[in-house]
């Protein structure tokens, strides 16, 4: 459907006064604005036929200040009931005007490259006081873990869940440990416990980013349960001298995936604390910027996931040898710590 021209003359046979009237005003109205919307509406052509970098400086600069014109003279407009053809050709305007300024400049490819390349690590270093603050809760929640299976085996069967004790309880063997370490030939049933083990962390990411809403608590709750669990197995692997090879197998995957969780809580954490303690801004203006933080972030923890899946079953499948699991672990996690303190240091820039 064609737009008519609101800068094309009109005739009216004998119009009553009123009207008449209202066309004046709307001339009016027209002539003294219409040089800024041609401007802008020749601006908009040159971007919209891909020459944005044959423009000049001048044009680029005013595009801004011509769009906020454009969008108030079509407030006015609406307002004083003016000529039909002039709000809809301010509509069209505005809303070219807006894609223009605010609309999104690349596809996925781009925004996946700008992501990967700094934006994911930015988020991460802006939330630098809850990943501590989580580090340091899922460090006591081992602890925790490791003492409540030592001083009564009835806990480590409360702490630990059932899918992963098969032969994992206390009394089994060490020859029991370690063929569900896969540092045996027959090494039955580890595919099961390493998917069900890849299911739960998944859950706990979620869950820990979910209910950041409460404050962060239900967050730091499901990060100290998790730990504990892993501390209770860290006993039962090392009442059997077992510490380096279960740390070891752990290492592959677990680098990555349990940072994977740190992070998920520690984003559903900022959101919590960003409610509890909003400053000058409102609740939900402060809710709402710690979420799109906190949603780049768990973006993140998507991928992490994936890739620790990938490693729990190269790992397990291809690497038997102690030394080469904590190379391909400790290999991961100098990867990540570099990655996330030395990407995206350019400063953000916030989107008015």
């Amino acid at each position: 459907m064609a737009i008519s021209n609101p800068f094309a003359r009109k005739t009216e046979v004998a119009p009553p006064p009123d009207i008449e009237a209202a066309a004046l005003r709307s001339d009016r109205f027209r002539l003294e604005r219409e040089d800024e919307w041609k401007r802008l509406d020749a601006i908009l052509r040159r971007m919209e036929g891909g020459f944005m970098r044959k423009m000049p400086d001048e044009d680029v600069l005013a595009l801004p200040t011509l769009y906020r014109t454009a969008a108030s003279s079509l407030a006015v407009a609406r307002e004083t009931s003016l000529d039909a053809s002039v709000i809809e050709y301010l509509e069209a305007l505005v809303q070219r005007a807006w894609f223009q300024v605010y609309g999104p400049r690349t596809g996925f490819i781009g925004w996946l490259r700008e992501f990967l390349g700094g934006g994911w690590s930015r988020s991460v270093r802006e939330i630098w006081l809850e990943i501590c603050i989580g580090f340091a809760v899922m460090v006591a929640g081992a602890v925790v873990g490791w003492i409540l299976s030592a001083r009564d085996t009835e806990w480590y069967y409360a702490l630990v869940p059932g899918q992963f004790a098969d032969s994992r309880v206390p009394g089994a063997t060490r020859e029991q440990l370690l063929e569900t370490l896969g540092t045996q030939e027959n090494a039955d049933g580890l595919s099961y416990f390493g998917a069900s083990l890849f299911s739960n962390n998944a859950q706990v990411a979620i869950l820990a980013f979910a209910l950041g809403f409460a404050f962060g608590i239900p967050s730091l709750m499901l990060l100290v349960h998790n730990l504990a669990v892993l501390g209770a197995m860290l006993w039962l692997f090392s009442s059997q001298g077992l510490t380096t090879e279960f740390a070891a197998w752990l290492s592959i995957h677990g680098t990555t995936e349990i940072l994977a969780i740190l992070l998920s809580g520690a984003a559903g954490m900022h959101i919590g604390r960003s409610m509890a303690f909003p400053g000058n801004r409102s609740i939900m203006a402060a809710a709402a910027t710690s979420g799109r933080r906190g949603a780049q972030v768990m973006i993140g923890v998507i991928f992490m996931m994936i890739l620790a899946g990938l490693l729990e079953s190269f790992g397990r499948e291809l690497i038997r040898d102690t030394a080469m699991r904590f190379t391909v672990g400790g290999g991961m996690l100098l990867f990540w710590l570099l990655y996330f303190a030395g990407l995206g240091r350019r400063p953000r820039i916030e989107t008015p």
